[in-house]
């Protein structure tokens, strides 16, 4: 299954300017399967080094740091291992820290050495030990966007269309579009749903992956550090999962846990990559982020096909609605347009919401192209239903015009700065 991110690991592979890559990205997104089946056959050799199955090789890392003699030792159990023709690939990292802490070694001695580490709960490991800053490069895996789906199960056609331009697909082809769409919905962009779903046709099945991918993440909280209430922990992850779009408050996330332990949950679930924290902002000007407000927020899940799962939509009711935005009221249609914006560059994401007292005038999320604002709004109805988008676009001249994405096909309201989206183009309004 092609994922985009082989792009930026060829990038990475050919660069003069090439340091030690970290995979980073929540369990179970495909981190291990990008390096073995695509990045692998690049090289000559490959080497694996996975430090959760062979815990005996934690103690080459024990006394120094020195990589000759790490690397002459790995090359023992691996035979060797020539700079310039083999790939050393350190998986599941997160379980011997000073292998991480020795990546700064690895590129300052031996440059010409192709090293990348992945691993799960990484941003626990780098809080137990000193990172090696400016030593390093960092990719972050997401799920499978739709595009990377549609791809995957034979509909390269298709996906090539989602990003060009929308006012020139016709209304049936649009429609075609639509309905891959609804699947994508239930079946979400975990690799081994995708594949399960290509291979079997079944939703049912799928169903049943993401149960256990759902399970693994439990099992995780038990790794969280610092530790918190695995019942807090759950109960956290299933109230966010059903306010998708909602503004959160933590002493609303569960009500048999106090607002801090509410929050030092919310907090670990989005260390984890499970959870995405999604901050108001002004969007007076760039970046971003100088004047998000903590305080305010709202969140989006990892992955599509697992909150829906979570929340136990009734798939075989809700996947019949005309309208996508009628799906679980709505709430998966803006989980979608956060998961596209997110895994095409708009991580972190920010929302706008008016900052007086006792106002609601908010718009659903804030995306950057080309140095510009753009208010985006996940919405069904008319231009005149818009009240908030229309009252920062007036409050706000740097924003040239706002972005509706609905299941309506492309148009345009240049008078009232609006342009009409379909859902399936999110991915290239970040372009």
């Amino acid at each position: 299954m092609k994922r985009s991110a082989e792009k930026e690991l060829l990038d990475w592979k050919n660069s003069t300017r090439r340091k030690p890559l970290v995979i980073r990205g929540a369990r179970q997104v495909g981190k291990t399967w990008v390096i073995e089946n695509f990045l692998a056959k690049e090289f000559e050799f490959f080497v694996k080094v996975d430090f959760e199955k062979n815990r005996d090789l934690h103690r080459l890392f024990d006394e120094n740091l020195d990589p000759k003699r790490i690397l002459s030792l790995l090359e023992v159990s691996f035979g060797r291992i020539l700079p310039g023709k083999t790939l050393l690939f350190f998986d599941e990292i997160q379980a011997c820290p000073r292998a991480i802490m020795a990546l700064r070694y690895f590129y300052e001695d031996i440059p010409d050495l192709h090293i990348v580490a992945a691993g799960s709960l990484l941003e626990f490991a780098f809080g137990e030990i000193s990172v090696p800053v400016g030593r390093l490069q960092y990719l972050h895996l997401y799920p499978m966007t739709f595009f990377e789906m549609l791809s995957a199960t034979g509909k390269e056609r298709m996906a090539k269309l989602t990003q060009d331009d929308p006012s020139s697909i016709p209304q049936i082809t649009h429609e075609q579009i639509l309905k891959e769409l609804r699947l994508y919905f239930f079946i979400g962009g975990m690799p081994e749903c995708v594949k399960v779903w290509r291979d079997t046709s079944s939703l049912e099945e799928v169903s049943h992956v993401q149960s256990e991918i759902i399970e693994s993440y439990r099992d995780d909280f038990s790794k969280y550090t610092p530790k918190t209430d695995p019942v807090c922990l759950n109960a956290v992850l299933l109230s966010t999962a059903k306010r998708v779009g909602a503004q959160l408050k933590y002493t609303r996330l569960n009500e048999a846990h106090s607002g801090p332990t509410n929050r030092k949950a919310f907090d670990l679930l989005t260390k984890a990559r499970v959870l995405h924290k999604i901050s108001a902002c002004n969007p007076s000007g760039l970046p971003l982020g100088a004047t998000a407000n903590p305080g305010r927020f709202k969140a989006a899940l990892l992955d599509i096909g697992i909150m829906q799962r979570i929340c136990r939509v009734p798939v075989d009711e809700e996947i019949h609605q005309d309208n996508l935005l009628s799906i679980y009221n709505g709430k998966l249609a803006e989980q979608f347009i956060a998961q596209e914006l997110l895994a095409n560059g708009s991580d972190p994401l920010y929302y706008w919401a008016r900052a007086t007292r006792g106002s609601n005038a908010e718009v659903d999320y804030l995306v950057v192209r080309n140095g510009t604002i753009y208010p985006v709004e996940v919405k069904s109805g008319a231009a005149g239903s818009l009240r908030s988008l229309h009252l920062m676009l007036k409050t706000y001249s740097n924003c040239p015009e706002g972005l509706v994405f609905s299941s309506r096909p492309f148009a345009r309201l240049p008078e009232q700065k609006l342009t009409f989206l379909p859902l399936y183009t999110a991915a290239a309004q970040t372009k």
